[in-house]
């Protein structure tokens, strides 16, 4: 919430907590054919027919209805074809990007920020992929869905790997060829599926039918990169991790050289790594990539010059074209230069509610907790802050979020309900307002518990190295 003295306007709460039109009828069109999936599409029951016959109303009248409609009745008697599950697929991501478009629209609503508009498209290295390879990754896919979550085992599975393998020396085949290695992974760690307890359902459709709209000749196509000058102002970092990979993602506002309007931009850095390194360790493996990290946790600008930028928002991040700038605090980034910063448009086949990261800046809010829960009670109305995604790599603790006035955060939109994503916080000690950030010991830290977690990931690292040094010796 910003003062309209300030440059901006109390963020509408409500509309938050109100219901969206249509919103749900999307989603059970969706859990509908999701479910059809389990068992899979070789021999399907009544329950499944009606979930495929479920997707096809849901986008009847749309220009596609005719295809989708055929697709089902097809799926429905065991009888479809590659193009028919491909029809499917693409129904359900248009299903999700319409609530993907939906949400955002009322977040744009809520909080009145403008948003920029669409560019084109490119491709992703000026070439086509090998068609042959694409047909073969479909085909692995397909045989997924007749199969089923529950009747996937280690030999079809298996049936990606060479699919993979032969992707990617392609570089416009890896962003399919690392889709489909994550996805085997996942399988393979599952098998057999008949003995599973719980199948991830939302989760693994979405895959599927990604990767499988991935496989159609020029889906791969990439937003437009142009170059930008001007200055970056950090509004805070979003960590993830996973067992064998961490990725950084820093949410900005940049401001052009020469006086133009502001925009939201996002700079994202990724590296593997042993699933020993955790906590302030992760720092060590990204800082190497992107002195960006650096300006975070010094609360400083950068000025970029010559920067390549996607028309989705995101900086195609290269030291060279960044040198540190002054020193920016991020809540006054937040209260004078956010309200006015545009949000990029989302490319068609990144439409889907889990992409929703939305920055915001919360103040003057009431703080509720209970049962390892935190809310905040902005102008009468109820927020969620999503303390679970606070990483254990920084000062940020979900205690100390409890204790805070103001907060700079992301909306994000999971399980019905818009949550808040804490980025940084700010909360009075000793009378004096401190900030609290995520990312602050992204470039280092002289903090006494930073220091020693960075100290014990160092000391990690240095045995794995040793091992792996004898191991190639060997």
């Amino acid at each position: 919430m910003v003062p309209d003295d300030e440059g901006g306007g109390l963020m509408r709460a409500d509309l938050l907590t109100d219901a969206v039109d249509g919103l749900d009828e999307a989603l059970a069109a969706v859990d509908g054919f999701d479910d059809a999936l389990v068992d899979g599409l070789l021999r399907p029951g009544p329950g499944q027919a009606a979930g495929l016959a479920g997707i096809a109303d849901a986008v009847a009248g749309s220009p596609p209805a005719g295809r989708v409609a055929e697709a089902a009745e097809k799926a429905a008697a065991g009888a479809a074809g590659e193009d028919h599950f491909v029809a499917l697929a693409a129904a359900r991501t248009a299903l999700l990007g319409s609530v993907h478009d939906a949400l955002v629209a009322r977040v744009e609503e809520a909080v009145g920020r403008p948003r920029a508009e669409e560019t084109g498209t490119a491709p992703a290295d000026g070439a086509e992929p090998a068609v042959n390879l694409l047909v073969a990754a479909r085909s692995w896919l397909c045989d997924l869905a007749r199969a089923g979550w529950r009747g996937i085992d280690h030999e079809l599975v298996a049936g990606a790997s060479a699919v993979v393998s032969a992707m990617l020396p392609e570089p416009g085949l890896r962003r399919l060829a690392a889709l489909l290695d994550g996805f085997a992974a996942e399988l393979a760690a599952s098998c057999p599926g008949a003995t599973l307890e719980q199948v991830p359902v939302r989760r693994w459709a979405d895959l599927w039918s990604r990767a499988l709209l991935l496989t159609l000749p020029g889906a791969a196509s990439v937003p437009a990169v142009a170059e930008v000058t001007g200055r970056l102002l950090p509004l805070g970092v979003d960590l993830q991790e996973h067992a064998t990979a961490v990725q950084a993602q820093v949410h900005a506002v940049f401001e052009p050289d020469g006086g133009g309007a502001p925009r939201l931009v996002r700079a994202s850095v990724s590296a593997p790594k042993p699933d020993t390194v955790v906590g302030a360790g992760l720092w060590q493996l990204l800082r190497p990539h992107m002195s960006l990290l650096a300006a975070v946790s010094e609360g400083r600008a950068m000025e970029l010059d010559g920067m390549p930028v996607t028309g989705e928002g995101d900086l195609v991040w290269e030291d060279g074209r960044a040198r540190m700038g002054e020193p920016a605090d991020v809540f006054a980034t937040a209260r004078v230069a956010l309200p006015s910063a545009a949000a990029s448009a989302t490319a068609p086949l990144d439409r889907h509610p889990a992409r929703i990261a939305v920055p915001v800046l919360l103040e003057g809010y009431a703080v509720e907790e209970g049962d390892g829960r935190v809310a905040f009670q902005v102008a009468g109305e109820r927020v969620a802050v999503d303390v679970d995604r606070v990483p254990a790599a920084g000062p940020l603790t979900p205690e100390v979020v409890a204790s805070s006035g103001a907060c700079v955060g992301l909306l994000r939109w999971d399980d019905g309900e818009f949550l808040l994503q804490p980025l940084a916080v700010e909360r009075t000690v000793r009378k004096k307002a401190v900030a609290v950030h995520a990312g602050a010991w992204a470039g280092g830290t002289a903090d006494k518990a930073g220091v020693r977690a960075e100290k014990a990931a160092t000391d990690a690292v240095t045995v794995l190295r040793e091992r792996a040094g004898r191991l190639l010796r060997k």
